[in-house]
């Protein structure tokens, strides 16, 4: 079962898309999403919207990263090929993926979920996510919550 709202976020460690140890402890705003695969349709849609969206999370003092089972050479890629300009974390053991009681399936792939964490516990969780749009709309439940606010 997958992490809920109120629960402990745990604490993880991965590499990012440059091989660099990135470390989240999830005390700031932050969104953590579960992607299953790098390069593939969905998937892009989903990090290219958060992506466009980057300047108003950022505005609103939230950190993004995304989650999958590829490698660091793969998400390097990915980045490159995408313009991504935040962290993509590799977990191809499923550490994370499972520190988060997130579904895998064939292959080890993850479910597509996203988390809001904040205060180092969940805020809010959105499972077998439609990726065209979700970047807005985590954002704009954020802002509606009172979780963040946006300068005026």
């Amino acid at each position: 079962m997958t992490l809920d709202d109120g629960d402990d976020a745990p604490t993880v460690t991965a590499p990012n898309q440059d091989g660099e140890a990135v470390s989240l402890e999830f005390e700031e705003p932050t969104v953590l999403y579960f992607y299953p695969k790098d390069d593939t349709p969905g998937c892009t849609i989903k990090a290219n919207q958060f992506q466009r969206e980057r300047e108003s999370y950022r505005d609103a003092g939230v950190d993004v990263y995304g989650v999958s089972v590829d490698d660091v050479d793969s998400h390097a890629s990915f980045c490159e090929s995408e313009g991504l300009e935040f962290d993509l974390l590799a977990d191809p053991d499923g550490e994370i993926a499972e520190a988060f009681d997130v579904d895998r399936r064939d292959g080890g792939v993850t479910a597509r979920t996203t988390f809001v964490l904040a205060d180092g516990e969940v805020k809010a969780v959105y499972e077998n996510v439609d990726p065209d749009g979700h970047a807005r709309e985590v954002l704009s439940d954020a802002l509606d919550d009172g979780l963040v606010t946006l300068p005026e």
